[in-house]
This record gives structure tokens, sequence and C-alpha cells, in this order.
């Protein structure tokens, strides 16, 4: 198939692109940085400097490819080491996901592109009931202050793309890690500059880099439209990765602060995750996107990123 992959130089793009080719699909490849260009072309793909939030240009740019599939992964995470204020960091990619899929969807209405496959997140999940959510239980209905905007982008893919698409699937990833994703996470820990808030009973749905390509590769032919949650199969507090991670990396365990500090250190987004977010289950997407994470639980996905 013709698939169009915008943010196609991010985290996840590259090992996207290289697995679409190899799969024998013709990819046209967006990005905002003329100098990757060279990258995207070396791994098969045709280049394209696009800036996502250009409505025209996203739509001349769609039309000119004909694409049967689109893949939107277009954010802007680049600098992500405090999230004391979670709307001002994610700015711009809370554009993305509001202004830039719109335009992708008009694009893909008038270049008549069946399926749309679009990046969500699974900080969405309401932070109360069940410890580990399904993609039908509701989202936070009461995200912290300085979260909301993201919240509402987050929102504003699931809901849309969905419904204005022919075939709209969401995936709802875990945080990423592993090869060119949050690598910042491992220096943090060396320094011991992420501590356990409170008890670190927040539950943490993780997703190593290439098992989330894997699973968009998946939703490109397979899936009815919805969302899925695409994690792996190990939901775990805080105060279990944490630690583990600590000790693979030969740092000192991290450090112990109660809530009222964390709130003062990290703020309230980062507060939330460690002491209330609820994991998510990958059991719908494995079933229908027909999709299995090579690394079924972070312990041994840490492993293997932590030595390589």
């Amino acid at each position: 198939m013709r698939v169009f992959v915008t943010g196609a130089t991010g985290a996840l793009g590259r090992h996207l692109v290289p697995a679409l080719v190899t799969e024998g699909h013709e990819v046209t490849a967006t990005t905002r940085t003329p100098a990757k260009a060279e990258g995207l072309r070396a791994a098969g793909a045709a280049p394209v400097i696009l800036d996502g939030l250009n409505r025209d240009a996203v739509i001349a740019e769609v039309l000119a490819a004909a694409p049967d599939v689109i893949v939107h992964e277009m954010t802007a995470l680049a600098s992500m080491r405090s999230l004391r204020n979670p709307d001002k960091v994610f700015a711009t990619t809370n554009a993305l996901r509001t202004q830039g899929t719109d335009n992708l969807l008009a694009a893909a209405a008038q270049a008549g592109t069946r399926r749309v496959v679009a990046q969500s997140y699974v900080s969405a999940n309401a932070r109360t009931g069940n410890l580990v959510k399904t993609e039908d239980d509701p989202v936070d209905a009461d995200p912290v202050p300085g979260a909301r905007q993201a919240l509402a982008a987050i929102r504003h893919v699931e809901e849309t793309v969905p419904r204005a698409a022919q075939e709209g699937i969401v995936l709802r990833y875990g945080s990423f890690y592993g090869p060119g994703a949050s690598d910042v996470l491992l220096d943090v820990v060396r320094k011991r500059q992420w501590p356990l808030i409170g008890g670190g009973t927040g539950i943490w749905s993780f997703i190593e880099i290439t098992d989330a390509a894997a699973a968009t590769l998946a939703a490109v032919s397979n899936g009815a439209p919805g969302v899925y949650n695409i994690a792996d199969s190990d939901p775990a507090p805080a105060a279990e990765w944490l630690p583990y991670l600590a000790g693979l990396l030969g740092a000192k365990p991290p450090l112990r602060v109660p809530v009222w500090l964390g709130r003062l250190l990290a703020g309230e987004f980062i507060v939330a995750q460690m002491t209330s977010a609820r994991g998510s289950s990958n059991e719908k997407a494995r079933k229908e996107l027909g999709w299995e994470p090579r690394f079924a639980s972070w312990r041994e996905g840490f492993r293997a990123w932590v030595s390589g």
C-alpha cells in the first residue's frame, strides 16, 4: 500500500519507516527538518519537508502522494526534562494533535484515503477505580492543573479520528523507552533526580519503542476503527519499576519524598503520575491487531535497553 507517515523522524518513526519499507509498502515520510530528509531517503522512503500546522501544505502533499493509509506521529517532544507545566512543554504537540490532526483528516477526505492511524497516550486514563484500564473505561474527567490542554488535545484525537476517517484508528501508547526514546530518563535516574513520591503507587504502562513501531505497522493493515492501548503486559507501580531501573544502571536507590515535597520539586502532574496514575490493558490490541510485544514486561525490556 501507499503509506503517508508524518513525524517520520521522531522516536517511533525512525523504526516504523524501515519496517514499512521492508513489508513492501510505498512510503512517503515527512519531517520538519530539511537536514533529516536524506536519512528518510536512505531508509527507502520518499521524503517531504512539511509543517503539519500548514493546512494547505498538508493537503497538497497528501493529494500528491495519494496514500491508502496516513500514519499521524507528529509531536514536538525534543526537550522534556521538566514537566512542572505540561501544557507549556506540550504546547506545539497539543497544536499538532488538534489542528494538525484536523489538517490530516481534511487531506484524507480530499484524497480518498480510507485509513488514518493516529498517536495518543495512556495519560488520558481516569485516575480512579480499577488499577488497569481498558479502552472502554472513561478518560480522566478532572485532569491536574497545568495538564488540561494536553488532555484535551489527546481527547480530540481519540474522539475525532474514529469519527471522521473511513477507518480511523487511535493508538494509545504507553510510556516509550528503548533505542532513541526517553534517554533522559536514564540520566535523571542515574543522578537520583527522579524521586519516589509518596508511596509510588501510580501504575505505569510502558512500551518498548520497537514494539510500539511493530504495533503501528500492524494497525496499518489490521483492526477495526477505534482506540487501542499499545503497552506491554506488565503494568506496574512506580515503587517497582523505578528502583529496578536504578539497580540496572548501578545507581543508588531513588530518593523518597512525601507528596507535599514532591509538589514543590516536580509539580502536580508528576505527583499524579507517581501516586495515582492507572495502567492500561493491551488485550484488545493483541487480539484485534494480531500483535504481540517482543518485550512482554518492562523488566526484560529495561535490561535490553540498559545493556544496549
